[in-house]
């Protein structure tokens, strides 16, 4: 395998260099052997930008309010990030381009960087090297990412997991409202967004939106009260309203600390999941291993419980 120039690579995504950037996420997303030397160049680089999550069912629209956002932020002059994490081929394992293809007219735009990342089956739709490829648009000078999923699934909350900001999409006449609470997403939602308003039934979805969102509040909900949007994507209507949204959210984060916290924590689950899965690795190579042979002997004698047998192990795996 060639070994890539990490530190010029790097160098030349700060420029705003598309080949590099995308090298970057390759390397990222196929676990190269350099993924340590890359992360570490890029730590000191990131925690500038803004991540934006959304989510939704399919056909509410997601990428079409993708692209009108991405549209809104560069008329304000900012550099923009887009990850569009798609189902992928189980055959193939490759990612799905239709949201690329939407997001078309911004192929050509220097200041926006689009990049289609497959789940690869993964639990929940977020392809597990979307934190890092978020790191890779951070540390490349994007000022706000944009995180879009394929909205099935647990998606809804890993996305929530991973954004400064969680969009929830929602369209009229697509029951979802209904669908809404019942997949939690109500739970992790900062800013709802009744898509394709013109549309008969957009008001009556905001307003069971809001009944719900207030059930919520009675709950015991954080003292943001997540505002809802109404929406025309396709014609950019609302979105200006959106993004005023966000910002409010975003100073309000800023304010209290929350955003912060925020991060913290989503460091922690990233350093957990790291950690986790390099012991599963480790687990993997111990087929046929000695220590483990002996161990299972033991128990299946009797002369060791299973969980005395299991710290043994972890011992002598966190020692070597």
């Amino acid at each position: 395998m060639t070994t890539v120039d990490v530190p010029t690579l790097v160098a030349q995504a700060r420029e705003g260099r598309p080949r590099a950037v995308a090298r970057l996420i390759s390397l990222v997303e196929g676990a190269s052997p350099q993924l340590r030397e890359v992360m570490a160049a890029l730590a000191p680089l990131t925690g500038g930008a803004y991540v934006v999550g959304l989510t939704g069912s399919p056909g509410v629209g997601k990428s079409t309010s993708t692209s009108a956002l991405v549209s809104a932020y560069r008329k304000a002059g900012k550099r923009v990030g887009v990850l569009a994490v798609d189902p992928s081929s189980p055959f193939s394992g490759g990612a799905l381009l239709g949201d690329r293809v939407r997001m078309s007219d911004h192929a050509s735009d220097p200041g926006v960087y689009i990049r289609s990342m497959a789940t690869r089956g993964h639990l929940g739709g977020l392809a597990w090297a979307a934190p890092q490829a978020i790191r890779v648009l951070d540390a490349a000078g994007c000022e706000v990412i944009l995180v879009e999923t394929v909205g099935v699934g647990q998606s809804e909350v890993e996305i929530a997991s991973q954004a400064d900001t969680s969009v929830v999409l929602l369209a009229p006449g697509m029951g979802d409202g209904i669908q809404a609470a019942k997949a939690g997403i109500l739970e992790i939602g900062d800013v709802y967004v009744v898509n394709k308003a013109d549309r008969d039934g957009a008001d009556a979805t905001a307003r069971e939106l809001n009944h719900m969102l207030g059930l919520g509040e009675a709950r015991g909900r954080h003292d943001w009260r997540p505002p809802i949007v109404k929406t025309v994507a396709a014609r950019g209507q609302g979105i200006d309203e959106l993004v005023e949204a966000l910002e409010k959210h975003r100073a309000w984060m800023d304010e209290r600390g929350v955003l912060a916290e925020r991060r913290a924590a989503r460091a922690a689950r990233e350093v957990e999941t790291i950690a986790v899965t390099a012991l599963r690795a480790r687990m993997a190579d111990l087929s046929g291993d000695a220590h483990l042979d002996a161990l299972a002997a033991r128990v299946a004698a009797g002369e060791l419980d299973p969980y005395a047998a299991s710290d043994a192990l972890l011992a002598t795996l966190t020692e070597a």
